[in-house]
């Protein structure tokens, strides 16, 4: 299956100033040479014989009518030094959608094949170009969301994560080493290994990996704020704040938010969803009724809560069920959840708010002014160390995906497993077997041992052109 050539679109669809088209495989070249014709009076060209990474100017052909398709630039590149090992081709054209797809039908009218999702990218990792988990961190670069997590990506491309695993690994080869000799050869005199000290050492590292990836998995999937409180405490007006722009409507009438708004920022380089609530009061208006209930349910979903009140006034009793709701939310979760705004810092205070301070302990508070803007900042710093506290205690995140991060997590259980065994004094070569399963585990991170199963699971999530 791969020994044939295949072809792509490798850009996104629709108008654009650029459209291009890649080819990879033994007759990427060739294929090319049927349609490609150079320089302006369109000559005939072997594009073999072209130099590598070097661009040419010409048209694209019908080979039939033997009219121009569009003007091109093209592009060999010979393997090793291409992006899937294998002799690679670029075709870039005008970015319209005809012409971008009339040349890619028009390869595989001469002999390619169209590339399968993550084909490029599976062909780079079959051909060694590439471990897995690089594989996957390309996945990792395309969705990234904000540039931190871009820059966790790029890290992970260039091999970060086998890094990371370097140390687990090698300690667990060197003591699979001694158990398998000490187990086929016990009359011979084996250099001693002290097997427990080894493998805790492995067992710290692959738990630092998983410290890194709750962390990395942060910054590039987000997290979820809840913006809640009662009406017309300002709660779309922080929405706004926060945003610095005006997406959602303020007015002095209550109510006002009737749905749930979710709108993006970047919390310091965590991509973070604002949920703007309906405001949460006793009202017999079924429509508002419907978002209070929506409200209730943003509050469960989202890993924090923005609890807004009016610092100017008294609390209310509608303030007293939405702290007792969030007051339920730490109860289960513990504290630094929830923190507390107290808006309207730019008129007078009403310092008097002692029911909700008890219901939620001792949650943090910032004092704002989305009028002024006041505290907004202060506040954002908050809401980054809350979020950051969601994934323990490293400061060293790393790009790991779910299917990366539970095979470390059955590394860790294979290895503790074999500490088990070796302070139970059990034979060696019963230790061994936990000691391979965890390299196993290992290896299905790299791509050292993979079922096609998998790989098609992992390259299926792939766009087609990469």
């Amino acid at each position: 299956m791969y020994d044939d050539t295949i072809a792509a679109i490798a850009t996104p669809p629709g108008d654009g100033g650029i459209g291009i088209i890649r080819l990879s495989g033994s007759n990427a070249a060739k294929i090319a040479s049927a349609l490609f014709r150079r320089g302006d009076r369109g000559k005939s060209v072997d594009v073999t014989r072209l130099n590598s990474h070097q661009l040419y100017y010409g048209q694209i052909v019908e080979l039939t009518a033997g009219h121009t398709v569009d003007e091109v630039m093209l592009v060999r590149m010979a393997p090793p030094n291409t992006y899937t090992r294998e002799e690679v081709v670029e075709i870039q054209c005008h970015g319209g959608p005809i012409p971008v797809k009339r040349i890619l039908e028009l390869t595989i009218a001469v002999g390619a094949r169209l590339a399968s999702a993550g084909e490029f990218t599976l062909r780079a990792f079959l051909n060694g170009r590439i471990d897995l988990s690089q594989a996957e961190a390309v996945m990792a670069v395309v969705s990234s969301r904000t540039s931190e997590s871009l820059e966790l990506a790029i890290q992970e491309l260039r091999g970060s994560l086998t890094s990371r695993l370097g140390p687990a690994r090698t300690e667990l080869i060197q003591t699979l080493a001694y158990l398998d000799a000490s187990a086929d050869f016990p009359e011979d005199e084996i250099q001693g290994v002290d097997v427990a000290a080894a493998l805790q050492r492995a067992e710290r590292a692959l738990r630092e990996v998983l410290a890194a990836s709750n962390l990395g998995r942060l910054y590039h999937e987000g997290v979820q704020i809840a913006i809640v409180g009662r009406p017309n405490v300002g709660k779309s007006s922080l929405m706004n704040a926060l945003l610095r722009s005006e997406r959602a409507i303020v007015t002095p009438i209550a109510g006002t938010t009737r749905d749930v708004i979710t709108e993006s920022i970047n919390l310091r380089g965590i991509p973070a969803t604002l949920l703007d609530t309906a405001g949460i009061a006793e009202t017999k208006d079924v429509i508002e009724q419907l978002g209070i209930d929506r409200s209730r349910r943003a509050i469960e979903s989202a890993a924090l809560a923005l609890f807004v009140i009016d610092g100017s006034q008294p609390s209310d009793p509608d303030d007293i069920v939405v702290a007792q709701m969030l007051a339920e939310r730490l109860d289960r979760d513990g504290a630094g959840r929830v923190v507390l705004v107290i808006n309207k810092r730019d008129l007078p205070q009403h310092k008097n708010h002692p029911d909700i301070h008890l219901a939620l302990g001792g949650c943090p508070s910032v004092e704002v002014s989305t009028v002024t803007g006041l505290g907004i900042e202060a506040l954002e710093a908050t809401l980054f160390e809350l979020a950051s506290s969601l994934a323990g205690e490293t400061r060293e995140p790393a790009t790991v995906s779910l299917r990366q991060r539970e095979a470390v997590r059955s590394a860790v259980a294979s290895v503790h497993a074999a500490i088990t065994a070796t302070v139970d004094t059990m034979p060696n070569d019963l230790v061994a077997i936990d000691v391979r399963d965890a390299l196993m585990f290992i290896g299905e991170i790299t791509g050292e041992h993979v079922s096609e199963r998998v790989l098609d699971e992992i390259f299926s999530r792939f766009c087609i052109g990469k």
